[in-house]
């Protein structure tokens, strides 16, 4: 298995920490600006990333909350955004921060779409399936100090 598919495997085996339940009505996608390409950078780097995405966020004027995205055992965990935008600006987004892909949430059915990997066609966009197994409610979310 190439390492991008396997990353793109590993991308389909996610769980999401929130602060709160969200309903299973909503519509949003789940963007990161970690790590973008699928290169691991330092906490840093990855904390001004995230500052600049949430800036852009800030300028649609639309809900979003802050959340984890992670893999099950918890070993690599990424800050993430759940934002009530369509698909389209979600990818557009995704593209602008240089992700792989992102997640979209449609009647709790969860999907994986490429960003970065759809130009070349490595990948499509897959139906990953209910998302609200896939979420853990936790107190607060993991400090990336």
């Amino acid at each position: 298995m190439s390492e991008s598919n396997s990353q793109w495997q590993c991308y389909q085996e996610a769980e999401f920490l929130f602060t709160q339940a969200l309903s299973s009505e909503l519509s949003f996608a789940i963007i990161t600006a970690h790590n973008p390409k699928g290169q691991i950078l330092s906490a840093c780097q990855n904390r001004l990333l995230d500052r600049r995405l949430q800036f852009e966020i800030q300028q649609l004027h639309r809900p979003y909350r802050a959340m984890i995205g992670a893999s099950a055992d918890r070993c690599h965990m990424e800050k993430s955004w759940a934002v009530s935008i369509d698909k389209a600006s979600a990818i557009r987004l995704g593209c602008q921060f240089n992700q792989n892909a992102i997640y979209f949430v449609e009647h709790d059915k969860l999907q994986l779409v490429p960003c970065l990997l759809s130009k070349t066609k490595q990948q499509e966009e897959v139906v990953i399936g209910p998302f609200s197994p896939r979420v853990r409610l936790v107190n607060e979310l993991p400090d990336f100090d």
